[in-house]
């Protein structure tokens, strides 16, 4: 009788060890998106690690980004949906073909027919399961989860309401007060998150709230600040901590809506940053419990008045914050964050001191300022794109001008503030609408003032962008298609 036995998994002992390994990668790793943006630059750490996009955004320049040609067009209603049109198209599946051994395949966002057709493709879905994913996305899931690990979120009760009176007894009975914030379990925060103080503002989002489970919060003079990490079999690892750009009408169209990143230090203190790192590295060990594996974002709040950090939001996936993260000198010191969660779903074991790593991350964090810009089309209108800026480096003049230095395939070579890269998403040939994606500049530097203002370099910076679009009115004869509004930047 013949008894085949696996080969024992090989440790790799260090990050030396790490570094090499990835180095020597023979199985194609792809990541498959609208964009390559949330993992663009980690070919320059993986051997054999493409992007496989909807938009070309280099024109075929990028020699780590394949982006298919014949695009009949399909009317998208979210980010699943293309990636799973990714994934069936013939030009896609003879790319990954062409690339030897087992396909291992991430994306930001997934379904249950993600799943599927990676099953019979024979590819392996380095993320953890669908099912899995959406119940920790529940915002009353997280809250429940963070309590038992010990890491809480702003004080809240759960429940329903059917009447305001009915909000009100709910928040009093458990000590919130009257000026609440509420949030319903699923949903972007812009538009599932509702600021009630008064019996007017239920009026407004009634219709929405009733008959929903609902988080009802106290509302607190809070600072925000978005952080991702890593859970490993060896313990969870913590990124550095960022804040958001949200709801400048420049950017987006959107109130409230995310436009963008400021990592630096002074983003929290020294003991606010240590107390948000043991919040996320419990909620980590108690995701670990559910069976999750990898990458995760969460945004913790920090209550200005009493200095007390809480649990905010968590996002099971990949995020848009990764450009930030990837780009540190903690990433640099070691590897960049997402690498840890590729090797968790690698036929290997770490031998790696986590408590090193999260404190070595930690004080490097002192010393990382960038930012970024998701720039978004805000005017109500519809026109054809007749020219865009190209995928690249800019150079920001002293009179404001911007002008286009080279192409460029990431952000990474970025040293100084007068530098930018531009990652064009629509461009000739597109039509320009409101919402629609312009593209995502990474710069060194902050781009918005403590007291939540756009910086004057910011606003070059967009105004610079803007004026190398050249667009028209559409004739009668060239009405557009109906228009999906599903952001490139996968968040």
């Amino acid at each position: 009788m013949n008894l085949s036995v696996s080969a024992p998994r090989p440790t790799l002992h260090g990050i030396s060890a790490i570094r090499s390994y990835l180095r020597m990668n023979t199985s194609p790793v792809f990541f498959i998106g609208p964009t390559a943006f949330n993992l663009l630059g980690l070919d320059r750490w993986v051997r054999n690690f493409f992007y496989v996009s909807y938009y070309d955004c280099w024109d075929g320049a990028h020699p780590r980004v394949f982006a298919p040609t014949t695009k009949p067009y399909v009317e998208f209603t979210s980010s699943e949906d293309i990636n799973n049109y990714l994934l069936r198209d013939a030009e896609v599946q003879r790319f990954i073909a062409s690339k030897d051994g087992r396909p291992r395949v991430a994306m930001v966002f997934l379904d249950e027919e993600t799943e599927r057709i990676c099953a019979e493709l024979g590819y392996q879905l380095i993320l953890p399961p669908d099912a899995l994913r959406r119940r920790l996305d529940s915002k009353i899931v997280t809250t429940v989860l963070g309590n038992e690990a010990g890491a809480p979120s702003v004080p809240n009760v759960l429940g329903r309401a059917e009447s305001y009176q009915e909000l009100i007894a709910l928040s009093t009975a458990h000590g919130l007060g009257s000026d609440l914030v509420v949030q319903m379990p699923y949903g972007d925060s812009g538009k599932t998150t509702f600021f009630i103080a008064e019996e007017t503002d239920w009026a407004a989002y009634a219709e929405e709230i009733v008959g929903e489970d609902l988080k009802v919060m106290k509302r607190i003079n809070n600072r925000a600040a978005a952080v991702e990490a890593v859970i490993t079999r060896n313990g969870t690892i913590v990124g550095p901590f960022m804040t958001d750009l949200t709801g400048y009408p420049e950017l987006t169209p959107y109130p409230g809506g995310w436009c963008g990143n400021d990592l630096y230090p002074d983003a929290l203190s020294e003991k606010q940053r240590g107390r948000a790192i043991e919040v996320v590295r419990r909620l980590g060990g108690r995701l670990a419990q559910e069976g999750y594996l990898g990458f995760f974002e969460v945004d913790v709040l920090v209550d200005l008045d009493t200095d007390e950090t809480y649990l905010g939001e968590l996002n099971p996936r990949i995020s848009g914050a990764s450009s930030m993260t990837n780009v540190t000198a903690g990433a640099y010191a070691d590897i960049p964050l997402f690498l840890f969660h590729l090797l968790e779903y690698m036929d290997v074991n770490l031998d790696v001191d986590i408590d090193e790593i999260n404190e070595r991350w930690k004080e490097l964090a002192a010393v990382d300022v960038w930012s970024q810009l998701i720039m978004k089309e805000p005017a109500d209108l519809i026109e054809r794109i007749h020219a865009a800026p190209g995928t690249g480096t800019y150079h920001l003049h002293d009179d404001g001008r911007l002008s286009f230095v080279r192409t460029s395939l990431d952000w990474h070579q970025i040293a100084s503030e007068d530098e930018c890269f531009f990652l064009r998403v629509y461009g000739p040939g597109d039509y320009l609408f409101k919402g629609a994606d312009l593209g995502i500049l990474v710069t060194k530097g902050r781009l918005q003032t403590d007291d939540g203002q756009l910086t004057e370099r910011c606003r070059q910076f967009i105004a610079g962008i803007r004026s190398h679009y050249i667009t028209g009115p559409i004739g009668e004869a060239d009405l557009p298609a109906p228009i999906s509004h599903i952001s490139a930047s996968g968040y």
